[in-house]
């Protein structure tokens, strides 16, 4: 519900009338609520947008928070709650900024002389601020939500690295569980630095995934699969005793692909194919 033109005109007069004092105790009121986690001077920069935004909007017209006269308010909003999500603050002490605006006007409203209409004035200004404080609150969650969203795909990135273990060998160290997300990233990754490194051969090592099921399983064997059409051998390590039975339990093939207890093992069986191993003991033989 807009605010007619009438209400409107009267709340832009009382805002831009008492502009001072209206900044000054909004301020104030935002400052305690916050508990001094945001300076003086920029909740009073903060205040006197949100100020400026709200007598542009109302000035010699119906408002409407979702009208096209309230763009800048709505982006002045936007923005308020787009900063107190990165900063740390929560919703509710975000939307107390807006709601804040309620007290001050209500004590304006009473020191000046009743014209009979200061009633249906502050209900009419109260529904606005609601409005403001609810958009706030929207456009808080939103952030919020984009800021999870884009920091667990950085945990996904660092809990999948790919590393070099040696000339032509790459290993991929797997912790935790393994979901279709992550088997994606691993996939991607450890194919890109297939091509980057030119390596021969990659270690998918699963002694820090705490369980294997049919599903993981079948993210293991796509990646050895997409690994070999890339022309590079893998061998996977770290089957403990309760793994290695659970594989059996549920008939689990890996086929010809290559499994060892350990990491070490697998870089042991890695450096035989290669024949580092055969070179290091000859000469140790030679040496001897």
């Amino acid at each position: 519900m807009a605010l007619s033109t009438e209400v409107s005109g009267r709340l832009a007069s009382l805002l831009t009338e008492h502009a001072d004092l209206v900044t000054q105790r909004w301020t104030e009121a935002v400052a305690a609520s916050l508990r001094g986690r945001l300076s003086q001077a920029e909740l009073r920069s903060q205040v006197q947008d949100l100020h400026r935004s709200i007598v542009v909007a109302s000035e010699g017209r119906a408002i409407d928070l979702e009208s096209e006269q309230a763009a800048e308010l709505r982006a002045v909003l936007a923005e308020l709650s787009r900063g107190r999500a990165r900063q740390g603050f929560t919703a509710t002490e975000t939307a107390v900024s807006i709601y804040a605006l309620k007290d001050v006007l209500l004590e304006l409203m009473e020191s000046l002389p009743d014209e009979g209409t200061q009633l249906r004035d502050f209900v009419g200004f109260s529904s606005l601020i609601d409005k403001m404080g609810l958009f706030t609150f929207e456009s808080y969650v939103r952030t919020r939500e984009s800021l999870i969203a884009d920091q667990a795909e950085q945990l996904l990135e660092l809990s999948t690295p790919v590393v070099k273990l040696w000339e032509g060998v790459v290993a991929v160290p797997l912790v935790g569980t393994l979901d279709s997300a992550r088997a994606q990233v691993v996939m991607e990754r450890l194919l890109q630095t297939l091509v980057d490194t030119s390596s021969p051969y990659a270690i998918i090592d699963i002694t820090g995934v705490p369980a294997v099921d049919t599903q993981v399983a079948q993210h293991i064997l796509k990646t050895v699969v997409a690994a070999r059409l890339m022309g590079a051998d893998c061998i996977i390590s770290g089957i403990r005793p309760q793994i290695a039975q659970t594989i059996v339990a549920l008939g689990i093939e890996f086929g010809d692909i290559a499994t060892k207890a350990s990491l070490a093992d697998a870089l042991r069986h890695v450096l035989r194919l290669t024949g580092v191993d055969n070179a290091a003991n000859r000469r140790a033989r030679r040496d001897a």
